[in-house]
């Protein structure tokens, strides 16, 4: 068992352009999170919907170890992840249920790096994000989201 919690939210508005930080979000079962791209049907991959594409999150211990290892500094936007996660072992929700505040996910894949992604970043985040990219995630109960919100599996 474990009990992480929310370090950041972000959503991208506009397709391809930079992420924002929000400081709550309503995500809503079958849309995504309210104000993002994908909750708008534009992302970049909004052409092939899927339940793991309404919300995704990454581990900051990630993020930090992207630094660290490929000396690739990213801010926790620049992932393009919704919710950056501390003290969460994402690989492990993969069909599992679990809570994020009072919201309820299902984490449906691991979120591996894209060409997309390095685009907007760096090519080095395609090494340096295999198998831990984040998790990609159906949203099954409505509700607000904000930093400092727990999440443990249900």
């Amino acid at each position: 068992m474990f009990e992480g919690e929310v370090v950041s939210i972000h959503i991208a508005p506009v397709a391809s352009e930079p992420t924002v930080s929000v400081e709550e979000a309503h995500a809503v079962p079958g849309k995504g999170l309210e104000g993002d791209r994908y909750f708008k049907g534009e992302g970049a991959f909004s052409d092939r919907p899927e339940p793991g594409r309404e919300l995704t999150l990454i581990e900051i211990e990630t993020i930090e170890a992207l630094e660290r290892n490929y000396k690739l500094k990213l801010s926790p936007g620049d992932a393009r992840r919704n919710i950056v996660t501390l003290g969460v072992p994402l690989n492990h929700l993969v069909g599992k249920e679990f809570s994020v505040g009072e919201v309820t996910l299902r984490g449906i894949r691991l979120n591996e790096p894209c060409n997309h992604l390095a685009s907007l970043t760096d090519n080095k985040v395609k090494e340096g994000l295999v198998h831990r990219g984040g998790l990609r995630a159906q949203i099954l109960t409505e509700g607000v989201i904000r930093p400092g919100d727990t999440i443990q599996p249900r």
